[in-house]
């Protein structure tokens, strides 16, 4: 019996203790993909490293590769694989050799192409156990394939290679996971429909790295020296960068419909920013702590916006698509193949601190690192030539998670001598050897405490050993991956035409790609434009004329982005001008969706906002807790007021919510507003009101074919939604006409045919009540883009 011969093998080299041990169960190990790159360089090695780590374990092993060749050449593929592993080399060379030739004595090649080829597989594992007599401890399926071959595999397994009853099954999924939320969520609900949560494996090797690896437990080890300084009033800045000479040549087909952003910062880089700005669980080694907590980090990221990144491509890139994908000679790519990113989180210990997060091919070195740089108030009297070079306080002060390549080569943490001695553990992390020739950023080695693995390890050695455990917190959970899409998708769409800025590659980009932190927002530092390349949408100036009226009043019209950076700016000189006449600004903000970018460009963007004197009341409100995600103040709160000063004082949501109720006539809750209103707004009459329109020509919470609040005395009402949540409170038109001035605005394509039935009708507030806002002392403005204007 073939198992049987290795595990007396083992026994006899003295791997094994005793039969004893052996029951502890087998483990089956089927490899997807056997054959491909990724098993080839990475895989098949990390398996090997597993085996040599655990034969003495108690567990037995055999290992299946799979792949969809037929069985004699997938073997002699996969053998020839095997037969190149190596050990590490503080293994003997005698031990090394016997495990390596039992590990090729336990490994087999199957063919899986059909339901039959599963169960096939299925009938071989359990007629192994039967004849060794072995109790199965488990099954792990690492899928090294493409992920659209995910959802077929994934059948297979769940209805005929699921192990025996109390025996774990781990399944292995190699990113991308998706490209966008939406297609991570449908690929999420696929899986689920065959693995529980506690099954899957989703891998982002970078998690293997040992100095990435290292920085939970190196924050929780050093919590005496961290807790005072690890926050906004001691971090200047955190980068967290992956830097690579190669190009994209050989993977164009993927890094075309993926760029940079998809393939490295959604996840590598994501990955250790959370590690750096999460809140520390009370136990770093309970997976479902960390897990938690890491989510809860996404909560607190501000939103990315178009202007929060620097995108680039280097210039062979266009060809090699053209050549590679066969692209015809005028093709234009904009994948950008490198790119800056600013991330802000609002948390209360991060407010304020920028996170960097930077990647790119054709760059000038390869080198990978997370660095934490503080702040430094100190001032020194001696000059720089006398000064304690190792502990003056005058010298860059910073730590540094360093993934490896680069001037080091290796993996390592560094902290500044003038900051602290750290807690390293000594069986794993060892104090580098001096090398006075070395700097790092600007600084000579010796300025630091320089720590490297006692035992150097690959990525995938390290996370199949953390599969083996079930370590889930060195995988990507669902809801985690899916905050991550979340968090990124609506920067990928927002630049999805942005042409990126060419640039040479190598030494050769010089500063072409530096950037810096404009205005809440990254710029590159050389003022130059890049080339533009053809962009895929018509631009202003293509189109003949666009009328500055609208429906006899000022129109302003641009793209999108522009329009609103164009409408916070108007805000802010209205505000400044209502404040110099009378001490004080009363500004009415509907909700909505469309009014979300404009409050993010308010709170980013515009710091000398009279905020202190500003009065901030509702337009309209759904009848639901302020608390409630539906509820427009909530938007507010969560877009707004959290990130600018306004006095409490001074913010006046709608009283939708009294005596533990919602909207009910009798609790007085439009008096209420209305008596409010009228009690500290001059004359009833705003200064500024902001507006939106709905599909169907309603704005605030008037609605077609309701009279309510479209005349008549009452200041504040109650009126009735035709969507969902239904009841809303809301300002009378009469009470909107009574402002100085009314913006309106108008957003996406969605709203193009509203917009031209608006532009050919007279005022008509019951079809249409939008048509009925007219202020009678003050003015109307409309901001339109070119989507909902032009179509």
């Amino acid at each position: 019996k073939m198992l049987g011969r290795v595990l007396c093998t083992v026994l006899f080299l003295g791997a094994l203790q005793s039969l004893a041990e052996a029951s502890q169960g087998h483990i089956s190990v089927v490899l997807l993909g056997a054959t491909g790159d990724l098993a080839k360089k990475y895989l098949w090695q990390g398996l090997f490293q597993l085996y040599v780590d655990q034969v003495s374990s108690g567990h037995s092993f055999t290992f299946h590769g799979a792949a969809l060749a037929a069985v004699e050449p997938g073997q002699r593929l996969m053998f020839d694989v095997l037969k190149k592993l190596s050990c590490a080399p503080d293994e003997a060379p005698n031990r090394c050799a016997v495990l390596k030739d039992q590990f090729l004595k336990l490994s087999q090649y199957h063919q899986l192409r059909t339901a039959e080829d599963y169960a096939a597989l299925n009938r071989d594992i359990e007629t192994l156990l039967r004849q060794e007599g072995l109790r199965e401890a488990g099954r792990i399926f690492y899928f090294s394939v493409p992920p659209f071959a995910y959802t077929d595999i994934a059948r297979h397994i769940n209805s005929s290679c699921r192990p025996a009853r109390g025996a774990w099954l781990r399944v292995v999924l190699e990113k991308p996971f998706g490209h966008d939320l939406g297609s991570a969520q449908q690929l999420a609900a696929e899986l689920k429909g065959f693995f529980r949560e506690e099954e899957m494996y989703r891998v982002d090797h970078y998690l293997g790295k040992q100095a990435v690896a290292h920085i939970l437990p190196f924050r929780d080890q050093n919590r005496q020296f961290l807790d005072p300084i690890w926050n906004r009033h001691h971090v200047e800045r955190v980068e967290i960068v992956l830097k690579e000479t190669v190009d994209a040549r050989g993977r164009t087909s993927f890094y075309e419909q993926y760029g940079v952003i998809r393939d490295v910062l959604q996840n590598h880089l994501t990955e250790a920013l959370l590690f750096l700005i999460m809140e520390l669980p009370a136990n770093v080694s309970r997976a479902e702590e960390v897990l938690q907590h890491k989510l809860q980090s996404f909560q607190s990221l501000w939103g990315l916006e178009k202007s929060s990144a620097v995108l680039g491509q280097y210039q062979a890139y266009a060809s090699q698509v053209q050549e590679e994908l066969q692209r015809a000679q005028d093709y234009v790519s904009t994948t950008p193949t490198f790119a800056g990113v600013l991330i802000r989180s609002d948390s209360l210990r991060w407010e304020g601190v920028p996170f960097l997060l930077t990647s790119g091919k054709a760059l000038d070195e390869r080198v990978g690192y997370a660095r934490v740089l503080f702040k430094n108030r100190a001032y020194c009297t001696q000059s720089e030539a006398l000064r304690d070079a190792g502990h003056s306080q005058c010298k860059a002060k910073q730590i540094i998670f360093y993934f490896g390549h680069g001037a080091l080569n290796t993996p390592a943490v560094l902290v500044s001598r003038n900051l602290f001695q750290p807690v390293m553990p000594k069986d794993s992390w060892k104090e580098a050897v001096a090398r006075p020739d070395l700097h790092v950023f600007g600084q000579p080695l010796s300025d630091f405490y320089v720590y490297s693995p006692v035992k150097e390890r690959d990525a995938y050695s390290v996370l199949i050993s953390n599969i083996y455990h079930g370590r889930k917190d060195f995988f990507i959970t669902t809801e985690n991956l899916l905050a991550s899409w979340g968090f990124w998708t609506p920067l990928l769409d927002s630049i999805s035409h942005q042409p990126p800025r060419l640039y040479p590659g190598g030494v050769e980009n010089q500063h072409l790609l530096d950037f810096e932190m404009v205005s809440g927002g990254l710029a590159f530092t050389l003022a130059e434009p890049a080339e533009l390349l053809n962009p895929s949408r018509q631009m202003p100036s293509d189109y003949r004329a666009v009328e500055s009226k609208f429906r006899q009043s000022p129109l302003v019209s641009a793209w999108s982005e522009d329009l609103i950076s164009q409408l916070a700016s108007d805000m802010e000189e209205t505000a400044v001008r209502s404040v110099a006449r009378s001490g004080q600004f009363h500004l009415a903000l509907s909700g909505g969706s469309s009014p979300v970018v404009l409050f993010q460009q308010l709170a980013r963007h515009h710091y000398a906002f009279p905020w202190r004197h500003t009065h901030i009341w509702l337009v309209d409100e759904r009848c639901v807790p302020l608390t409630d995600s539906e509820s427009n103040f909530f938007s507010l709160h969560s877009h707004l007021l959290q990130s600018v000063r306004v006095p409490y004082f001074n913010i006046h949501p709608m009283p939708v919510h009294l005596n533990r109720r919602l909207c009910v006539e009798e609790d007085g809750g439009t008096e209420l507003y209305a008596r409010d209103i009228t009690a500290l707004v001059a004359n009833a009459s705003f200064d500024l009101v902001l507006l939106g329109v709905g599909t169907d020509g309603h704005t605030a919470s008037l609605f077609p074919r309701s009279e309510n609040g479209l005349e008549g005395a009452p200041t504040v009402v109650l009126t009735e939604s035709p969507v969902k949540p239904h009841q809303r409170m809301s300002l009378s038109l009469p009470l909107i006409n009574r402002a100085r001035q009314v913006f309106v605005l108008v957003l996406g394509k969605g709203k193009h045919d509203i917009t031209t039935l608006l532009s050919r009708v007279g005022r008509e507030p019951r079809k249409w009540p939008i048509s009925g806002v007219s202020p009678s002392s003050g003015q109307l403005v409309w901001y339109v883009d070119y989507e909902a204007l032009l179509g």
